[in-house]
Formats: C-alpha cells, sequence, structure tokens
C-alpha cells in the first residue's frame, strides 16, 4: 500500500484486530519478546498462588479443629490478630482501591501493602471468615505486575496491561479458568459496558494460561469441575425462561445482599478506631452465627458441596442463605481480608436449591447455577467472567442458559454498585 493511499477494508480489519490485543504498535520479534514477558508473569503469579493455597490449606486444617462454642472464643482472637496485623503493617485495603489504582494511579499497585494483605487474609480466611483468597490474590500479584512493568521502564498502557495481566494471573489460579480470569480483570474495573482497557485483553489471557497451568501442577486443582452438580442437557427452549426467573430471584437476593452488607457498614462504622477493636468485634458475630448455622464458616469452597448433597429443608435453605450474607457482610465490614465471589455462589446455590425443593420439577442444576450466576453479577457488575467462571467450577456444558441468568442478575442490578470506585471511574470516563 502506497503511503498516500487510503486503507482497504481488510487492513481497517486487521489493524482494529491488532489494537483490541494490544499488538498494533509492535513487529513480530517485539510481539514474541511481550508474550514471553506475559508468559514469565503469569507463571510466578501461579507459583506464588501455589504456594499461598498450600500454606491457607495448612492453617486451615489446623484451626478446623476448632468448632461449637469454642468458636466463640477463637475467631475474636482471630479478629484481634489480624486487627493487629493492620495496625502495625497497614491497610491493604479492599478490590476498590485496586480499581482506583487501575484507573487514576496509571495501573500501579504498591506492593508495599502485600505483607499486611497475606498475612491478614491467611488469617481471616483460615478461622472462617466467610471471604475467600480471590481478593488477596489479585492484589499480590498485580502488584508484581506493576513491580515488573518499572524494571522494564514501562509506562502508560504498558504498565496498566502488565499489571491487570498479573492480576488475571492471580484469579485464574484460584478459578482455573483462563478465559474467565482474563475477563474478570477487565469487566470487574467498570459499572456498567464500558471496557476501557482491552489492549489488555490478550496479554491477560497468556498470563492466565500460564499461572493455570503452575497452580494446577502445584495443588492439582482447577483440572476437573470444582463442584459435582446433578446432569443438566439443555433440550428444550422453556429452560431460558427458567434462567430467566432465577437470574431474577439472583438479582433480588443481590439487592438482600446489598442491604445487609451497607447495614454492617453503616454498624462497624460507629466503631472507633483502632482497627483491632472492629475485627475482634467482627470475629465475635461470626463465631456466634457459626455456632447455630457451621456452614456459614469458611468460605464455601468445601461447604457448598454439602448443600448439593444433603437434602436439606426450603426453611433451612433460606436461614442459610441470609445467613451467608450476614457472615459475608460481617467479614468484609469488619476488617477481616478476602473476596465474596465464593461464598455469592454458595449463597446463590442456597436459595436455588431452596426454590426447586418447593417447586419440585425443575431441573436442580440450572437452578442452582443460574441463581449463582445471578447474584454474583448483580453484586460484582461481571456477567461475563461470571459465566466463563461458572461453566468451569461446575462443568456446566451449556453456559447459555448461565449467560442469560447473569445479564439479567446484572441488568437488574442495583443503580449504586457495591463496589464504589466502579460508579467513579465511569463517571469519570463520561466527563
Amino acid at each position: 500500500m502506497l503511503p498516500n493511499q487510503p486503507p482497504t477494508d481488510n487492513q481497517t480489519q486487521r489493524w482494529k484486530f491488532a489494537q483490541m490485543f494490544g499488538l498494533s504498535r509492535r513487529n513480530p520479534l517485539m510481539i514474541s519478546r511481550w508474550v514471553l514477558r506475559w508468559a514469565v508473569v503469569g507463571t510466578v503469579c501461579g507459583l506464588f498462588a501455589g504456594l499461598y493455597w498450600n500454606v491457607l490449606e495448612l492453617l486451615t486444617h489446623q484451626l478446623h479443629q476448632f468448632q461449637g462454642i469454642s468458636l466463640l472464643i477463637v475467631m475474636p482472637l482471630a479478629g484481634l490478630i489480624i486487627g493487629l496485623v493492620i495496625h502495625f503493617l497497614g491497610n491493604p485495603g479492599e478490590i476498590a482501591v485496586i480499581v482506583d489504582n487501575i484507573h487514576f494511579r496509571g495501573g500501579r499497585l504498591d506492593a508495599r501493602k502485600n505483607p499486611s494483605m497475606i498475612l491478614a487474609s491467611l488469617v481471616s480466611i483460615a478461622a472462617g471468615g466467610s471471604a475467600g483468597p480471590e481478593a488477596p490474590l489479585v492484589q499480590v500479584t498485580g502488584s508484581f505486575g506493576t513491580w515488573v512493568g518499572d524494571r522494564l521502564k514501562l509506562e502508560g498502557e504498558d504498565l496498566r496491561s502488565m499489571s491487570l495481566a498479573a492480576m488475571a494471573g492471580g484469579f485464574t489460579a484460584l478459578f482455573g479458568a483462563p478465559l474467565g480470569g482474563a475477563m474478570f480483570a477487565l469487566e470487574i474495573l467498570h459499572h456498567q459496558h464500558i471496557v476501557e482497557y482491552y489492549e489488555a485483553l490478550m496479554p491477560a489471557i497468556v498470563s492466565s494460561c500460564a499461572s493455570y497451568l503452575v497452580f494446577a501442577a502445584i495443588t492439582r486443582l482447577g483440572i476437573a469441575p470444582t463442584w459435582h452438580f446433578p446432569q443438566y442437557r439443555l433440550e428444550n427452549i422453556d429452560d431460558f425462561a427458567f434462567a430467566i426467573l432465577f437470574g431474577i430471584i439472583g438479582a433480588i437476593a443481590g439487592w438482600v445482599f446489598m442491604w445487609i452488607f451497607r447495614s454492617c457498614d453503616r454498624l462497624f462504622a460507629h466503631i472507633p478506631t483502632p482497627i483491632y477493636l472492629r475485627t475482634t468485634l467482627a470475629g465475635l458475630g461470626l463465631g456466634s452465627l457459626a455456632t447455630l448455622l457451621p456452614l456459614t464458616r469458611y468460605f464455601g469452597h468445601e461447604e457448598l458441596e454439602t448443600v448439593l448433597t444433603t437434602n436439606f429443608s426450603v426453611v433451612f435453605l433460606l436461614t442459610l442463605a441470609l445467613g451467608k450474607m450476614a457472615a459475608i457482610s460481617m467479614t468484609v465490614t469488619g476488617g477481616w481480608r478476602g473476596g465474596f465471589i465464593i461464598p455469592l455462589f454458595f449463597t446463590g446455590a442456597c436459595i436455588g436449591k431452596a426454590v426447586v425443593t418447593l417447586i419440585p420439577g425443575i431441573n436442580p442444576a440450572l437452578a442452582m447455577i443460574c441463581t449463582m450466576a445471578a447474584i454474583n453479577a448483580a453484586v460484582t457488575r461481571t456477567p461475563i467472567s461470571t459465566t466463563l467462571l461458572l461453566s468451569k467450577l461446575t462443568g456446566f456444558s451449556p453456559f447459555t442458559p448461565i449467560l442469560f441468568a447473569s445479564l439479567v442478575g446484572f441488568f437488574l442490578a442495583p443503580k449504586v454498585p457495591l463496589i464504589a470506585a466502579q460508579l467513579k471511574s465511569q463517571q469519570e470516563a463520561i466527563h
């Protein structure tokens, strides 16, 4: 093509495609170098995630021995330890801080907060807080991506893409879904449909694949489905109507959860500093709840299997769902550290199974998984990655019904998101 000739339609399409995946400014040699960098970052993220998971399992095994009334002592004591870690090592922040840093600090995540996050989250999760390891993994690995970017003297979108690639690697390690993890790293940043950082998609996918292989080799997790749901085959178009119905039910559950969460946040806001007073009181609340409803303890990775295999009553399942919502809220707003994606999946499974128990004839796998998808999409605003994650975690191969439910939950979610930084970033983008 001569310099003065306009590009053809095919050339324009190829350029847009390359730009979408962050390759438009790089020649083939540079592309190979970048792919190697993303793969190395993902490999290191997988190694860290594997080490973190093994330490977490060791601590959990030790603390799981405490049951019943003893939790009224053990969990407040764990809360005190968490608060002292944060008090002396600094507040590591939550997912809202990560979103802010990606948008307003050029994708730069602070590695100085990692010791506090690692120690506080390990104690939080191992002691039985209703929050999972996805948030700590995303923050620690994301900050490693920033560190690598600084060593390579990257700036602008290249630095941001490296941080996002590392975040995706950390998230993927836990869930075992490289595409879902890559999409989550981009999707969690936004309140609605604005996805600014599409150029980070290919770095995130490459990093996720490398991280997944390393983590799976270390832990043997993420290869097969995590939970064993009843078999399901998509053969009837009426199932899409059920998917939408359970999407509505999941969205309503999302509204209820966010009301409980914000109520707990207002309650803990009245507790004066220091932070270890709040975390200790949260531990007392979590211990009391776990004494009455043992399945609300921990983040639901193994407890969800109990819900699947046990014939609970409708009243118990709905009570358990409300109790889990309260446990998640007390965990996060009380200063304990962790993420709430798997706990939300647990809550959705309880609600879906309750409805199926009340109205037999509906496929239980369809009901539970669609409700799980809708409540998570309503709270986190991540319908695409939620669909991909649940399809992998549950072995639910016809994922179109999950997508329908996720989109219903997403579009019926409250206008103001739970992660306030998502709304802030959208407003900044508009203005």
